[in-house]
């Protein structure tokens, strides 16, 4: 049975299950995830729990089938948590996973919660991820996009009886806490928590609005790019957005050759897709051919049409020109420096991207 984490608290109130299994890459989620499961097991005389984490091909699994089968003589009910770090449980692990799956059924002694992270289309294939998700509860934990992070940052401001302003000064105030907090739920969660114990909720028809002047002295800059995202934010036609993202990549250590790879390889995939639509292909069957999928399917049909083959070809040249100045090469009329040269690269393409016009919007 697959579940949304946000049907995951309706779920319990309904009744728990005898096996979960918690698959993502966001720590604070997946965390909050398993505290929920906990914390119904206790009001339902789980008093045990163990714990055994999955390190390497030589992992001795019989420990984790036992346990499934040993309580104490001091409870009558136990969870057993399994973490699999690496998401590769191995041919023993694949046939103990699979065992139990299938003696959670009807099991009311033993909760087994399995942790995981993120998973490809091939791993929830396998036979192993199959008896999971057949025999008990298979949750995805998704990450939250930016887009979306001004809305949950709200949503937990006002668990806690906070809120921004109405208005324009409101939505500036949570687009600004998003990018103090972008790609690190765990520290925007601290940070969130922080305001809490600052500006406690007094009474008072105001009580719990939180100002932009005391939200930008207070959250701390704890953001974390990932240079793929990078690849979203130029494509979107996001000029500040990439240069925060740059900014943030170099004072990382982010190494310059992995930055210009990936934007040349958007530049490269745009050149070979509007390349096929010269020769004669649908945009649709150009972009699967080039496997160009998801939120990058969805960007590349906005930019593609508008774009001409002579400022691809022009992008083409400039990150040829980049990736010799990454390299430590001098080109006359280019910054110096491999991070300028990468700002310059990013801001062309997508101020290139930003020229196209968003869907809905009148030309």
């Amino acid at each position: 049975m697959q579940l949304a984490a946000s049907q995951l608290s309706n779920h319990l109130g309904r009744g728990l299950k005898s096996l979960y299994t918690l698959h993502g890459d966001e720590p604070l989620l997946q965390q909050e995830a398993l505290d929920a499961i906990r914390a119904v097991a206790r009001t339902q005389g789980y008093t045990e729990r163990t714990s055994h984490t999955v390190a390497g091909a030589h992992f001795d699994w019989s420990e984790v089938l036992a346990a499934g089968g040993s309580l104490s003589l001091f409870a009558d009910r136990q969870i057993v948590e399994i973490r699999i770090p690496s998401g590769k449980p191995g041919k023993d692990g694949s046939v103990a996973l699979q065992q139990l799956a299938e003696a959670a059924q009807g099991n009311d002694s033993t909760l087994t919660v399995v942790l995981l992270p993120r998973l490809d289309k091939m791993t929830k294939s396998t036979a192993w991820f199959a008896a999971l998700e057949s025999f008990g509860v298979a949750i995805a934990i998704e990450p939250v996009e930016r887009q979306a992070l001004p809305q949950w940052i709200a949503q937990r401001l006002a668990s806690q009886g906070q809120r921004v302003a109405a208005g324009e000064e409101g939505q500036r105030t949570l687009q600004f806490f998003a990018d103090r907090v972008e790609g690190n739920l765990l520290a925007a969660h601290q940070e969130i928590q922080k305001l809490g114990l600052l500006f406690p909720v007094a009474a008072g028809a105001d009580a719990g609005v939180l100002s932009f002047e005391q939200v930008e002295g207070a959250v701390l800059n704890v953001a974390r790019y990932d240079v793929f995202k990078l690849s979203e934010a130029v494509l979107g036609g996001q000029a500040l957005r990439v240069q925060r993202m740059l900014d943030g990549l170099q004072a990382e250590g982010e190494a310059e050759v992995l930055v210009h790879y990936t934007l040349s390889e958007d530049i490269r995939a745009l050149k070979r897709v509007k390349d096929a639509m010269g020769a004669g292909r649908p945009l649709p069957m150009a972009l699967r051919e080039q496997r160009i999928w998801g939120v990058r399917e969805r960007l590349f049909e906005r930019v593609l049409p508008r774009v001409s083959e002579g400022a691809l070809a022009e992008l083409l040249q400039a990150a040829h020109v980049v990736d010799g100045i990454v390299k430590g090469l001098k080109q006359p009329g280019w910054p110096a420096t491999g991070w300028q040269a990468l700002h310059r690269l990013a801001l062309q393409l997508c101020a290139l991207c930003a020229a196209a016009p968003r869907p809905g919007r009148s030309r």
